[in-house]
């Protein structure tokens, strides 16, 4: 059976359609897959310590595993730390790894990704900061104010005032003014001037002049009775 040229230029049409959604659909699928070029690394201070930061901005989030070498004279020296998973996400997912690195380092960062749709070297390798971290300073507390500290009392100094004996006063004075008896003590009965007789001393004075006007008196009586005696005999 003879095919016609319409359906021949039909069936022609047909497949150079599918061809080009083939390929549409393969350019898609590549652009939406997992690459390198999704992956990012960078040299980082945490706290004063160093990091070194991975990044994963894959939006189909497979699942990657990350491995970090510092790199000397083109050679692995050591791997830092372990290899740790990272799945990504569109906004960029991230994993650290701790490490003391110093100025102007090299580091080698491996992805591997979906098995082997990724198995290769972030490019170019991580060249560290020409600065390293610098470790924070301790903070120091404060130091307390001066009128925040209790000053010690002094113990009140006492006044000449304090000192001095108290000076009675003068209705307390156990001295009697000059010039007065009344408080001076009465003497003892044992402390008179009398004589041994018991009379006072002056007692036989005025026993003498009483005596002597005694004896005065009678002389003048006789005397008196003498002569009125001779004047009646006359």
């Amino acid at each position: 059976m003879s095919i016609s040229r319409r359906t021949a230029r039909t069936a022609r049409i047909l497949g150079v359609a599918s061809a080009s959604a083939a390929l549409a659909i393969g350019a898609a699928g590549n652009a939406l897959a997992c690459q390198i070029g999704d992956f990012s690394a960078e040299a980082k201070c945490d706290g004063g310590k160093g990091v070194i930061v991975v990044t994963d901005k894959d939006a189909t989030r497979v699942p990657a595993i990350i491995t970090v070498f510092l790199e000397n004279n083109g050679a692995d020296a050591k791997q830092v730390g372990k290899p740790e998973h990272l799945k990504g996400s569109a906004t960029g997912a991230t994993v650290g790894f701790a490490e003391d690195w110093q100025p102007n380092a090299t580091y080698r960062v491996h992805v591997k990704a979906g098995g082997k749709v990724v198995d290769e070297d972030i490019t170019p390798n991580l060249t560290t900061p020409s600065t390293a971290c610098q470790a924070s300073a301790p903070s120091t507390p404060a130091a307390p104010s001066k009128s925040a500290s209790p000053t010690p009392s002094k113990p009140a100094s006492k006044t000449p005032q304090d000192n001095a004996t108290p000076t009675p006063s003068t209705s307390q004075s156990s001295t009697a003014p000059a010039g007065t008896t009344r408080n001076a003590p009465s003497p003892a009965a044992g402390d008179s001037n009398l004589a041994e007789t018991g009379a006072d001393s002056n007692t036989g004075l005025i026993a003498g002049i009483a005596a002597a006007l005694v004896a005065v008196g009678g002389g003048a009586v006789f005397f008196g009775m003498r002569r009125r005696g001779a004047s009646t005999g006359r």
